[in-house]
């Protein structure tokens, strides 16, 4: 897998400053304020950086999280998982495996067949209709 990188204005040259904030410093957007958190439409989620395909619209699901959710990642080649111990919290963060954009993080409250809650900033995707 090839990797992206870019420098720091460049990323701030092609994103705005939430999905910039988001993706390269790991913030997370406000719950219940994502274009994709009530989003319903069939299709492909895929990386705001690298355009990587990253989870599809029918593994979905409303968690009551206020960010998306879905249960499964499209390829699990293309999302990395970190260990997170910030906020005095310990987290599993999913990372794009092609260009290191910070997602979101990955719990196991999720439904079947997985039971994982990838719970992941709108900010960070885009999104391709089928």
């Amino acid at each position: 897998m090839k990797k992206i990188i870019k420098t720091e204005s460049e990323w701030q040259d092609q994103l705005t400053p939430l999905q910039y904030e988001v993706t390269r410093h790991a913030a997370t957007e406000r719950p219940f304020n994502g274009e994709y958190a009530d989003h319903n439409e069939a299709g492909i989620y895929t990386c705001v950086c690298c355009n990587t395909p990253l989870f599809e619209s029918d593994t979905k699901f409303d968690a009551g999280c206020g960010w998306p959710s879905y249960f499964k990642a499209l390829n699990p080649a293309n999302v990395r998982e970190l260990k997170d111990s910030t906020h005095g919290m310990i987290r599993t963060e999913v990372i794009c495996n092609v260009c290191d954009a910070h997602l979101g993080h990955v719990f196991n409250d999720g439904p079947p067949p997985t039971g994982l809650r990838y719970c992941i900033n709108s900010a960070s995707l885009s999104f391709e209709a089928k």
